[in-house]
């Protein structure tokens, strides 16, 4: 059995969970179906009687319902967001309610490629692919099972913000606010070349077995390559220069008689031990390929496109140090996307990179507020 994933049975934690498409099956993009489809979701504040104060708040690759709040049982690490939302924050809880589900296909509480499948064995390598627009139609599932019409805002960063922008090219009337961070509208070349190379890392792992590990151990060496991979391109060379320098791992020796890292390897180290804990390579696979396919204007005419069909008010906040999806690629998105007030663009300097929203909280929390009081 896989130790990265929450199974059924073990503390929920603060999570709730929502049984969708229990009769008629979701239809995947790509051409399967699946049903029924478990959604854990965290939500924090109050809805309004009339539901309309509610924000929707979506979680990045490794992320998952757990935005804000301590490590625990439940909960192997502490909440992703925690600056974000909560009572006077940028996302004030005493005014507005969020709601944060954990993603299709992930393994934090939603059915993804842990889960059992129908005939009681995890679905593994039978998990389907899918698309980011999958994903979305799922959460738009669980919005109709709140009772939910219309988001007061839609906020996202990375792979949170592509499903950000599904939501409101997809269903404008649905979308309120969009805060769209860290993103394109589609994935670069490079991006996808970069997920290749991660996916690559984990099959080639012997403890793969295909997909269909969950009886022993896992490609733990596999995920944690990729995550050295990914971890990489998520800061920027400036900084990493600036941390790490060429100092030698504590206690160790790389010049020395038995060899021994350099701080920045160890650091690589740290973060490959923390994910490969936590989450489940099946899912690192099946979410990094749906955002491979992430396009916005696939099948509506193109970018422009569907762009133009937005009807909400419209934030973009891109990182100045972001080499994974660079400044230029944000920029596109607030000059395509039309509105009255015409979009803003906020512009975080950070040293940390891609990394940056969930780092520099006081600016992307202020492009946050901003938003919201539009």
């Amino acid at each position: 059995m896989s130790r990265t994933a929450w199974r059924p049975g073990a503390d929920p934690g603060r999570r709730l969970f929502a049984s969708l498409f229990d009769e008629q099956p979701l239809a995947l993009e790509l051409g399967a179906t699946l049903r029924p489809v478990t959604v854990a979701y965290e939500t924090w504040g109050t809805p309004s009687p009339a539901r309309d104060n509610a924000v929707l708040v979506l979680h990045a690759l490794s992320g998952d319902s757990h935005a804000v709040g301590s490590a625990g049982p439940g909960h192997p690490t502490a909440g992703w967001w925690d600056g974000i939302i909560g009572p006077g924050a940028p996302v004030d809880t005493e005014r507005w309610f969020v709601v944060c589900p954990n993603v299709l296909g992930g393994c934090q509480g939603t059915t993804g490629p842990s889960s059992t499948a129908p005939d009681g064995r995890p679905f593994g390598s039978r998990f389907p692919e899918l698309t980011v627009r999958d994903q979305v139609a799922v959460e738009v599932a669980l919005a109709d099972h709140l009772g939910i019409q219309r988001w007061a805002a839609v906020i996202g960063g990375s792979m949170g913000g592509m499903r950000a922008l599904e939501w409101a090219t997809g269903y404008p009337r649905r979308v309120s606010r969009l805060v769209a961070i860290a993103c394109g509208a589609t994935s670069s070349a490079e991006q996808i070349a970069l997920c290749a190379t991660q996916a690559i890392a984990i099959r080639s792992d012997p403890a793969f077995a295909g997909g269909d590990y969950y009886d022993g151990p896992g490609p733990v060496t596999g995920l944690g390559l990729a995550r050295r991979i990914g971890h990489i391109s998520y800061r920027c060379e400036s900084e990493l220069a600036t941390r790490f320098e060429r100092h030698a791992q504590a206690g160790e020796d790389p010049l020395g008689p038995h060899g021994g890292r350099y701080s920045v390897e160890g650091y690589l180290d740290h973060h490959a031990d923390k994910l490969a804990r936590r989450f489940d390579a099946n899912s690192y696979l099946v979410l990094s390929r749906a955002m491979d396919h992430h396009d916005v204007g696939r099948g509506r005419g193109g970018v422009e496109a569907a762009l133009a069909a937005v009807t909400a008010s419209s934030t973009i906040v891109l990182m100045d140090s972001d080499r994974l999806y660079p400044p230029y690629q944000q920029m596109e998105l607030a000059r395509l996307l039309p509105g009255d007030p015409e979009p803003d663009l906020h512009i975080v300097s950070s040293p940390c990179g891609h990394d940056g929203f969930l780092i520099a909280i006081e600016q992307v929390g202020k492009a946050i507020a901003d938003a919201l009081s539009r």
